[in-house]
């Protein structure tokens, strides 16, 4: 090897080192990394092309009804075969907000701002004024009750006019927000030492492991009302929400358990001896470490259920995905079923991508202060 080579600021930079080491360090994998390089090339410059480079960002408005993409302005000519994302433009309030009326939209816009307010105590525990983050958590719930649903002052608006973005986040959000320590109360008592109550709670996970989604939607929009006082009928959206709290409840507590069982049997029978009850080494002792363990498997399943809101289209509600299989159905947009798909696809991209970062975040972080 010349000197020239050797002496390369880049190879020797740890830039050099890295590439050198994890894909040019031997023949065969500088053969599939320039082969790699090769296809992601291919791949991208296509996707780029026919997603940004040859695409129609607005709607033609000639008032010409076309049944293909000619309805953009720029795919007129045949052989032009960018996106036409004019579907997006078009449909984009529904996308975000369904049929939520136009001159109350402000209530949901002003609900997804003050969402992160009230998960950001629970995400960062080093927050200046930390707790009163946590009492609007608390109190959020209610909060955007009142302003997506309407009460005092505010006018009235059914979950029936709900859709698009606001039903996919408002399944997936509140969804875990009530599965989470519904979880740990399954977890903790398939673990008791009383039969009954470990018995319950094994028939209730393995009935609802046992069974798909899509049955559970069916039966809470069934049956639920046959549970209740007679004159109450709770709507879709409701009867959704509980399905999917009891799906996620039973794989999240699966989860909780599995943390629960790594705990050393020796540390329960050091805080007996130290004189706490079941319920003061549960909190202090067992579970914070149980849950630092589970944290993977929990948003595994979580990540899992936000996408699986999707098929909340089966009982009638039109959540982001069903938002865009009711624009595929207008005559004007046939045939941009790409462009739909796509841009679902890349907003719930968003959100668990999002929610996979943070797990890494956690995880580093926990084991960090665990070493400690």
């Amino acid at each position: 090897m010349s000197s020239a080579v050797i002496n390369n600021p880049l190879l020797r930079s740890k830039t050099g080192i890295w590439l050198k080491k994890n894909l040019f360090s031997s023949w065969l994998n500088t053969f599939i990394t320039l082969v790699s390089i090769y296809f992601i090339w291919q791949v991208g410059s296509f996707f780029l092309s026919w997603a940004i480079f040859d695409a129609d960002f607005l709607v033609n408005f000639r008032g010409e009804v076309i049944l293909d993409r000619t309805y953009c302005s720029k795919n007129i000519e045949p052989g032009l075969h960018g996106a036409c994302w004019a579907i997006i433009d078009a449909r984009f309030y529904q996308f975000m907000y369904g049929f939520y009326p136009a001159e109350e939209v402000w209530r949901v816009n002003l609900t997804f701002l003050l969402l992160p307010l009230a998960l950001i105590g629970i995400f960062f525990d080093k927050l200046p004024y930390r707790k009163f983050f946590i009492y609007f958590t608390f109190i959020f719930p209610f909060i955007a009750y009142y302003l997506l649903y309407g009460g005092p002052t505010l006018s009235q608006v059914g979950t029936n006019k709900w859709g698009g973005l606001l039903v996919t986040l408002f399944l997936g959000v509140t969804g875990i927000g009530l599965a989470f320590p519904l979880s740990i109360l399954l977890a903790l008592g398939r673990r008791s030492q009383m039969p009954i109550i470990s018995s319950m709670c094994v028939i209730f996970i393995e009935f609802i492991r046992g069974v798909p989604l899509i049955t559970l939607l069916f039966t809470a929009n069934v049956m639920l009302p046959l549970f209740l006082p007679d004159g109450i009928s709770p709507d879709n959206l409701l009867r959704a929400l509980v399905a999917v709290t009891l799906f996620q409840s039973a794989y999240m507590a699966e989860a909780i358990r599995g943390g629960l069982q790594a705990i050393p049997r020796g540390q329960v029978e050091a805080a007996r001896s130290m004189g706490l009850t079941y319920w003061q080494s549960t909190r202090k002792i067992i579970l914070p470490q149980a849950l630092r363990i589970s944290i993977p498997p929990i948003v595994n399943t979580s990540i899992g259920l936000f996408k699986d809101t999707s098929l909340v289209l089966i009982i009638g509600l039109f959540d982001l995905l069903g938002i865009g299989r009711a624009a595929l159905a207008d005559m004007s947009w046939i045939k941009l079923y790409y462009e739909v798909y796509v841009f679902v696809s890349l907003v719930f991209f968003i959100f668990c991508f999002a929610m996979s970062r943070y797990s890494l975040y956690l995880e580093k972080k926990l084991k960090t202060d665990n070493s400690q």
